[in-house]
């Protein structure tokens, strides 16, 4: 019985899958770093999840991302939820109180 998929389809899948396992491991291992960098009075004043909340959701979803390699892909975009969420929210919002000009 012959297959109607190309012969490099499973070559193409593999490839995905690697690029989005690369991408979700860097984007969550930067917003850990900058979480664990940042001192904890900041998300305070922001008013948002504390410190050590953050790097946990991140942490975890990073840890467990690493040990299934990807395979739990709902843990690898849970994670990257949670990343984006932070570099997008959270660490702008660190990046004016540090400034000195605060945010409002």
């Amino acid at each position: 019985m012959a297959s109607s998929a190309p012969l490099f389809y499973d070559n193409v899948v593999g490839f995905i899958d690697l690029l989005v396992f690369l991408v979700s491991l860097v984007l969550q291992a930067v917003a850990l770093i900058h979480c664990l960098t940042q001192r904890g009075a900041g998300f305070q004043a922001l008013g948002t999840l504390p410190k050590g909340a953050w790097a946990a959701i991140i942490g975890v979803c990073l840890l467990l991302t690493v040990v299934t390699l990807g395979r739990l892909l709902i843990i690898s975009m849970i994670g990257v939820a949670a990343a984006l969420i932070y570099l997008l929210d959270v660490r702008p919002g660190l990046k004016d109180l540090t400034d000195g000009k605060g945010f409002w």
